[in-house]
């Protein structure tokens, strides 16, 4: 298997975007190296990365260039923060999506939780909820993935904790997100309408406040069904209630049929089937407060909205109830908001695989800033691996799905894991050949029981 040929060539492509950010020669192998052995390990434990790397394990010390490379101590030359890597996928991400042939562009912005249950010495850990609800110490991440048909890119992430000395608050971690991404797009000019996409955490006027005054627009799931809304009845009345009253005035407009990992009926796992979901929605009036969480004097603004509710018949899942300023007036209109949030479902699919495959909550240095480098240096792979998930085309990436073990199938691509399971393999390949070649360089030849093992092989030039 030639190297070059399976995927040396579009990774390098997609690390020169990083070049900026390199002062030295060294710095360029490394960073490449810890890259490759974020992928091949699926870790980000220095050792098991460097062990991971061709160049890194024929290396004395090879961990230590890794732990160097984000603590920041190899790089006096370099800007290889968390912020600017950030920047680079930024910058890269936008690119990808500017080729797509849409104007529109969804935002889905999400938090999650980096867990280190039992972890005690690593710095400014803070309370978050393992997957029973139970606090256990971590971090907390802010991203943000631009998406339209076929693309996808990392437009914001930041790693932070409340722990920290100069933390502020949660919220004003949000609007940072939300003003970073809203410039970067301006400065692109790209796309004629911008629609943010987010889940129950974000259900907070000052995060709608925000997209509104930046000229986009949302569809936000509803955590706060008490808040006081002014609701159009059927026969076209106005009252003032709460989001609750207001659901019994939803009115159908379409269904859909999708394909969704759940659990019908008597069905003991969830798995991908069709599913039917039934949208309803209905007009609100939202008032709110101009300046709420900013300094000066209160204006009361108001706001046409829609609520919308999604049942997916036959599941045990609760119907979806979203906010949106997307006018909801027919079958049609009520289907973009469908997909618009169900697109957001892709977003734990891009979690789970950043955190499952390459391991972010591995991370165990002992300084806030390495591990901020760490985990945005997760994301650059991850970055990497979501480009080649949308060229199946390329004879690279379907010789890489097959060695994941992937079976073409019609309509059905290899997912990031199958992709990152089949360079796992790649690079375990390369590994072994580089130890065996350093063993045969020292010892003049391999020990006969492996040489027997192995047959006729002779270190080869990839």
């Amino acid at each position: 298997m030639a190297w070059e040929a399976s995927w040396e060539s579009p990774f390098a492509d997609y690390l020169r975007h990083f070049d900026g950010l390199m002062g030295d020669r060294r710095t360029v192998v490394t960073f490449r190296e810890t890259i490759k052995g974020i992928i091949a390990a699926g870790s980000l434990i220095c050792q098991r990365i460097a062990t991971h790397s061709p160049v890194l394990a024929s290396t004395n010390k090879g961990g230590q260039r890794v732990i160097r490379l984000a603590k920041g101590e190899s790089t006096k030359r370099s800007q290889l923060d968390a912020a600017s890597l950030t920047e680079c996928l930024r910058r890269r991400g936008l690119a990808e999506l500017a080729e797509a042939e849409t104007e529109e562009l969804w935002l889905m912005c999400d938090g999650s939780d980096l867990r280190k249950p039992y972890a005690q010495m690593m710095p400014d850990l803070m309370q978050v909820k393992d997957l029973d609800g139970q606090l256990v110490p971590g971090y907390r991440t802010l991203n943000v993935l631009g998406i339209t048909p076929k693309r996808r890119g990392i437009l914001y992430h930041r790693l932070f904790s409340s722990k920290e000395a100069d933390f502020t608050s949660e919220p004003a971690e949000v609007q940072k997100a939300l003003q970073t991404v809203h410039h970067a797009l301006q400065e692109s000019q790209r796309w004629r309408s911008i629609t943010w996409v987010m889940d129950r955490g974000f259900d907070d006027v000052a995060v709608w406040r925000t997209v509104w005054e930046q000229q986009e627009h949302l569809v936000c799931r509803v955590k706060h069904s008490e808040r006081l809304i002014d609701y159009q009845t059927q026969d076209e009345r106005w009252l003032t209630k709460d989001i609750t009253a207001a659901v019994a005035e939803l009115r159908p407009y379409a269904q859909v049929q999708t394909e969704m990992v759940v659990r019908r009926g008597r069905q003991l796992r969830p798995k991908a089937q069709l599913v039917t979901g039934e949208i309803r929605a209905c007009p609100l009036r939202l008032t709110y407060e101009a300046n709420v969480r900013r300094e000066g004097t209160a204006e009361a603004l108001r706001k046409d909205v829609w609520l919308v509710e999604v049942r997916l018949l036959g599941t045990t899942l609760e119907p979806w109830l979203l906010l949106t300023d997307w006018p909801v007036h027919d079958a049609e209109s009520a289907l973009l908001i469908f997909r618009m949030y169900r697109q957001r479902w892709a977003v734990e699919d891009a979690f789970k695989f950043t955190k499952d495959s390459l391991g972010w909550e591995d991370v165990q240095l002992l300084d806030l800033t390495a591990i901020r480098t760490m985990v945005a240096l997760a994301w650059v792979a991850a970055g990497f691996l979501y480009e080649l998930g949308v060229t199946l085309e390329w004879p690279e990436v379907q010789l890489i799905a097959k060695l994941g073990g992937w079976e073409y199938h019609k309509g059905r691509k290899p997912g990031k894991i199958v992709l990152n399971r089949g360079l796992h393999r790649i690079m375990d390949m390369l590994t072994t050949e580089a130890f065996l070649t350093a063993y045969i360089q020292e010892h003049g030849e391999l020990p006969p029981r492996i040489a027997a093992l192995l047959k006729d092989w002779t270190p080869t030039k990839l």
